[in-house]
């Protein structure tokens, strides 16, 4: 089909490109929803399905047929997206509204006299393409809430809760008939917030951002599952509770927990902290609890992100427990407090495996500044790293200081 002598399927392909940032732009200008989406999310997902329909477009054009159903397998999936993340139905569907008028614009532009029978041919298809595309993304939307809202108020949600309060199992599966797992991976995880959090005034965009970044650590969690799994997160982080397999997961290496949280955090965006504990349905409780506490140990002491264990901070748990002793070890650098350079040379020459030409690189110093500051807080404290007595007490002395 032609129009104005130009194939009609071909001049649309070409004019893909354009045409989509003027249709994004238009949703951007007429539709305050969309103007509140992250930028990440206009430039990929939006950008992305507003060319997938105009591709679509010139295809039913071309072929004069309807959509097919998996076709339209890319728009459903866009719709369950929008919906986990509180867009309105409504602006949805507008959307697609406006991109099907400005791409329905483009294809009968300089459209003459006797076009007429291509015109009135490409109209009818338009309108069972829209037909279509309303059906397809209207459903997949509703489902999408429906489950959503069946998660929280439903038996998940209310196992989810009886698990953390330590309700008893049996009261709970009498009143529910639900069954808990036997056991549970529980995790704890602290969520750096995304770019598009912190670039925006707060409000719903800011809160769109946050919802997405969620819904994508969700996803990372439920396929390494193999199931939805129990979760109780903000923008922040919270709890997560999987079932426990057999065997478990393995720790490191290829479909380990630490790459669980590594996909999690490339997904979402953001650098992920967890803590992670094997634990009965009855010891929920204490594990999460004791997760939180170990995230917030590696917080404190300044690790990178990653999941950790409580075996990787047994030193800085023991010590952060309350004892009269904790004061006295933290007291040990306490000279160090009016000579903040010293105690940053030594964090740091710690920190670097006692590697004077590292400490001295991190630092931007000389390596023999690195020598004649070890040397004063010998002086200083009666300390020296370089006795390895005392580097057992420098240690515990700057894990106490973060503690007390």
């Amino acid at each position: 089909m032609s129009i104005a002598g130009r194939p009609v399927a071909a001049h649309l392909r070409a004019r893909v490109p354009a045409l989509t940032g003027r249709v994004v732009a238009r949703l951007l200008a007429d539709l305050p929803v969309y103007a509140e989406l992250p930028h990440e999310e206009i430039s990929g997902d939006i950008a992305d399905i507003v060319q997938h329909n105009l591709r679509l477009f010139a295809d039913v054009v071309e072929h004069r047929r309807p959509a097919t159903d998996a076709e339209l397998d890319q728009q459903r999936d866009s719709a369950a997206q929008r919906a986990e993340e509180g867009v309105p139905l409504d602006a949805i569907l507008t959307a697609y509204q406006v991109g099907t008028a400005m791409c329905w614009q483009e294809t009968a532009k300089g459209a003459l006299p006797g076009d007429l029978p291509t015109v009135l041919e490409i109209v009818e298809r338009i309108m069972v393409l829209q037909q279509q595309l309303t059906s397809a993304v209207s459903s997949a939307y509703l489902e999408a809430r429906q489950i959503l809202d069946s998660q929280e108020h439903g038996g998940r949600h209310a196992l989810m809760a009886a698990l953390l309060t330590g309700e008893p199992l049996d009261r709970f599966t009498h009143r529910t008939g639900l069954r808990p797992a036997a056991r549970y991976l529980t995790m704890t995880l602290a969520l750096a917030p995304h770019p598009d959090e912190l670039g925006q005034s707060p409000g719903p965009g800011a809160g769109v951002a946050a919802r997405r970044k969620i819904r994508r650590v969700r996803t990372a969690l439920d396929h390494f599952a193999g199931t939805p799994v129990l979760t109780a997160l903000d923008a922040s982080g919270g709890t997560v509770l999987l079932p426990a397999a057999e065997p478990p997961p393995p720790w490191r290496g290829p479909g380990g927990l630490c790459a669980l949280v590594e996909e999690a955090a490339r997904a979402a965006g953001v650098p992920i902290t967890a803590a992670a504990e094997t634990a009965e349905p009855e010891a929920v409780p204490a594990a999460v609890a004791r997760n939180a506490e170990i995230v917030d140990l590696v917080a404190r002491t300044g690790r990178p992100p990653g999941l950790y264990r409580l075996a990787d901070v047994l030193l800085e748990y023991q010590l952060s427990r309350p004892s009269e002793a904790l004061h006295g070890l933290a007291q040990l650098l306490g000279p160090l407090e009016v000579k903040p350079e010293l105690l940053r040379t030594l964090e740091t020459y710690l920190e670097l495996g006692l590697d004077r030409r590292a400490t001295a690189a991190a630092l931007h110093i000389h390596p023999n500044t690195v020598d004649y500051r070890i040397r004063r807080i010998d002086r200083l404290t009666g300390l020296s790293p370089a006795r390895p007595a005392d580097l057992q007490h420098i240690s515990a002395a700057l894990v106490a200081r973060r503690s007390v």
